[in-house]
């Protein structure tokens, strides 16, 4: 991308009349956990692999792109997947080496930037608008980037470059697998128009149903229409739409995001009553502790979690004087939360979860945007 001025003049709507430019790169890492697992078991490449618990209630975490030829993608249930793909190879989740090539990742990124913002393992944006490595353009710190991923933890990524985060996080789904876009300022509405709504990042199926019934099928349609009349339509979400049809995203690049909730969770394998839940719920607790225990903020709620067999989903929390200090107490805490469930003895629950929130620090930090959230199956 070439040297740009700070402000853009997109069209005479006084909304867009100016938009200040950044230099955004998003990464996005190929089928990360399926890759890694090719990478790491050489025997898997080439294979249709995906990455999951095999069971009537696991889903995809991810599909090799030999897998996804089948139609096999993340949040797929894994029945699902099995009878799509029937010669797929089933590789339970290892969350701890992904994150280590996640990290590794990360330290590639810290040599052109301090402006990163993760997403989750294999995604994140930078802010490239000034780099620490003197290349002369955003699309030249892309393609180091993508370079170093390939050259030194054989992986690939694809990458978007745009002047915002809004059009860089669609760039880099343009050229999937292995790609890298780019968007330059003059080409942002010649590009955005012709999209189909659903393109738009938070447009979900719902959403873009909606939007089809009121005849919108594109981000031009989106932009043909007042202000007023999308408020109307979407209440304040119509606001964003109206900007992001202009190309226009001012949210920040933000670094060092603040984990506001660490829990994990465990579907069963059948409906059991909360009688018989102790044990994941010890379970479960453990591997909290565990993760939070390199936060040193401490959390001060602990979360308990459940899901009925009809999907209804229940929380209940609880705020001790202090932080729990043991993972006995944290345990201690979740059990007791069971007791405030008041249901039928014969009610049947299909999930639990055990989560810490409400990190001391978090009320002096308005601005951090919350993470997400550490999922340990």
């Amino acid at each position: 991308m070439p040297a740009m001025s700070n402000l853009i003049s997109t069209s005479a709507d006084p909304l867009a009349s100016s938009i200040q430019l950044r230099k955004i790169i998003h990464i996005d890492m190929d089928a990360f956990y399926a890759s890694v697992e090719q990478r790491d078991h050489p025997a898997l490449r080439g294979k249709p692999v995906v990455v999951a618990w095999q069971g009537k209630r696991s889903v995809v975490c991810a599909a090799s792109y030999e897998a996804r030829r089948y139609g096999v993608r993340s949040a797929l249930p894994a029945l699902t997947a099995e009878r799509l793909c029937p010669e797929a190879i089933f590789i339970k989740p290892d969350f701890v080496r992904y994150k280590a090539a996640s990290l590794a990742a990360r330290a590639i990124f810290e040599r052109h930037t301090a402006m990163i913002e993760p997403l989750s393992l294999d995604e994140a944006y930078l802010d490239v608008t000034e780099n620490l490595t003197g290349l002369p353009t955003a699309t030249r710190v892309a393609k180091a980037i993508r370079e170093q991923i390939h050259d030194e933890l054989n992986l690939t990524a694809s990458a978007g470059v745009a002047p915002n985060k809004f059009l860089a996080k669609i760039a880099s789904d343009w050229k999937k697998p292995n790609g890298l876009f780019v968007i330059q300022p003059h080409e942002i509405q010649a590009f955005l128009l012709p999209l189909p709504v659903g393109r738009i990042p938070g447009v979900g199926k719902v959403t873009e149903e909606r939007m089809k019934q009121a005849g919108i099928k594109t981000v031009g349609d989106i932009h043909a229409m007042e202000l007023t009349t999308l408020e109307n339509y979407f209440g304040r979400y119509g606001v964003r739409l109206y900007e992001l049809a202009r190309g226009i995203d001012h949210s920040p690049v933000v670094s060092n995001r603040l984990r506001k909730q660490v829990s994990a969770e465990d579907t069963f394998p059948e409906d059991i009553p909360l009688s018989e839940t102790e044990t994941a719920i010890r379970q479960l607790a453990e591997k909290v502790w565990n993760a939070s225990q390199n936060n040193a903020r401490g959390a001060r709620t602990v979360v308990l979690k459940l899901k009925t067999r009809e999907f209804r989903s229940l929380t209940r929390s609880q705020t001790p004087d202090a932080p729990p200090s043991s993972c006995d107490e944290l345990t201690t805490i979740a059990l007791s939360l069971r007791e405030r469930v008041e249901l039928e003895p014969t009610q049947l629950f299909r999930l639990v979860g055990v989560g810490l929130s409400n990190f001391q620090g978090d009320e002096e930090e308005p601005s951090a945007l919350s993470a997400s959230l550490l999922n340990l199956e």
